[in-house]
């Protein structure tokens, strides 16, 4: 029993040693700048979250089968397929005409969402309503610039993400984004969607 309370004496009077030291003796450590946060899938270069990505959008991913991509969404939707055809696209139910936020389904499995409001921010930092310029500065040589099918003056901005998907902005003629778009191949270039 002495033995014990002598063992519980030299620990306390260790640990008291090993804290007593004179502080100022220590190097203080080196004070360095702040890392920056690790940017996240759906984290924007403005610091601003958004539900879009080079993966999909929010929950749903691409590549998920329509039963999953609902699951994923969880709210209603409305639109579909025309008669005879395995592409579908539905859209939010407070959504305006045209779709300010669209999903694509072809052959029952989620390959593309468009966004056309100044609400969602593209992944990068893109939205609608920027000029073409501040679109190229934010996302530099990754672009490729093409002319619009059906507008003279207007052009397409594609760049690909490292995963394979693809992000598309178009340019009106004023040189203004009045959509875009992220999805995988072939069905990001359906220029006119699913018709």
């Amino acid at each position: 029993m002495v033995l014990r309370r002598l063992g519980g004496l030299s620990l306390c009077l260790m640990l008291v040693a090993c804290q007593s030291h004179d502080e100022a003796s220590v190097p203080a450590p080196a004070r360095t700048a702040p890392v920056p946060a690790a940017t996240s899938a759906v984290a924007n270069n403005t610091g601003a979250l958004s539900q879009a990505s080079y993966q999909g959008f929010g929950d749903m991913r691409f590549g998920m089968d329509e039963a999953a991509f609902r699951k994923a969404w969880g709210g209603d939707l409305v639109g579909g397929a025309a008669p005879g055809s395995d592409c579908a696209m539905y859209a939010p139910k407070w959504a305006r005409t045209p779709p300010e936020l669209a999903f694509m389904l072809e052959h029952g499995h989620f390959v593309r969402y468009d966004v056309r409001n100044d609400k969602e921010t593209a992944p990068g930092g893109g939205k609608v309503g920027m000029d073409k310029a501040q679109v190229l500065a934010l996302y530099g040589d990754k672009v490729l610039e093409s002319p619009a099918k059906y507008e003279a003056g207007a052009s397409t901005l594609r760049l690909e993400g490292s995963d394979g998907g693809v992000l598309i902005f178009d340019i009106g003629a004023d040189g203004k984004v009045t959509a875009w778009r992220v999805g995988v191949m072939p069905q990001i270039d359906y220029v006119e969607g699913c018709s």
